[in-house]
């Protein structure tokens, strides 16, 4: 009797898997500025691209450890002011309303984060928990910059949001995912120093009429690094 269960309980894994493999359809943009092509994916109402943007913006944009290897593989890191001037034609830095509608429909905070997630750990540091890319997000661990230093490729991602916490642009919401947990955690931190990975959101595909309004909600508690926290503000 337990041998039919784990047979049905293994057969209905692998249906479901193929099933959602179906239904995984990527598009493809082309940045006109450079060339560079980029595999994009609809989640719900949103379209967004489904691999880090890489485009030189020069002064504020990174590739980690300065290799160019690196960032053909993660994309490149950017300041804030400048990963909202390096967005191409038609495409926008996303607010934090579009991330949390992104999480929401992905089942909220405490599961988006392995669904968004690549699946395996080609890139990702063993356990990559709980990580399936069943969103086709394709989230990689391109790390951070910091004051002239490159941290955690392999442990963690941060996206910018377009959205300041507070009356003044100077702590950013943003998301992020790291290898040992499911979540995806919403934080601020200060800009000044930092350099995040971008996605971008198709311009159709705005649902927030002030996309880079500032904004004041709680905060999520970020696992994991934690280097540099003087520079963070609690909610």
């Amino acid at each position: 009797m337990k041998t039919r269960i784990h047979i049905a309980v293994l057969l209905f894994i692998l249906i479901s898997s193929a099933t959602f493999a179906q239904t995984v359809d990527f598009g493809s943009f082309t940045d006109s500025r450079d060339g560079a092509q980029y595999k994009t994916i609809t989640i719900g109402s949103q379209t967004w691209m489904a691999e880090n943007l890489n485009y030189d913006a020069g002064s504020g944009s990174w590739a980690y450890d300065n290799n160019s290897s690196n960032s053909a593989i993660y994309g490149r890191l950017y300041s804030w002011p400048t990963a909202r001037k390096a967005i191409p034609q038609g495409w926008h830095l996303p607010s934090d309303v579009e991330w949390q509608t992104l999480v929401e429909y992905l089942g909220g905070p405490t599961v988006a984060g392995g669904k968004m997630k690549e699946a395996d750990t080609t890139h990702w540091k063993s356990p990559n928990t709980g990580a399936t890319n069943r969103s086709g997000f394709s989230a990689l661990p391109a790390g951070y910059y910091y004051d002239g230093n490159y941290y955690s490729m392999g442990d963690s991602a941060s996206f910018w949001s377009a959205t300041a916490s507070g009356s003044e642009d100077y702590y950013i919401w943003h998301r992020y995912l790291f290898h040992s947990i499911s979540a995806v955690y919403r934080y601020r931190y200060s800009y000044e120093k930092y350099g995040f990975s971008v996605r971008c959101v198709r311009d159709s595909d705005v649902t927030d009429a002030g996309a880079c309004a500032s904004e004041k909600h709680g905060e999520s508690e970020r696992p994991g690094l934690g280097r540099h926290r003087g520079d963070r503000q609690g909610a």
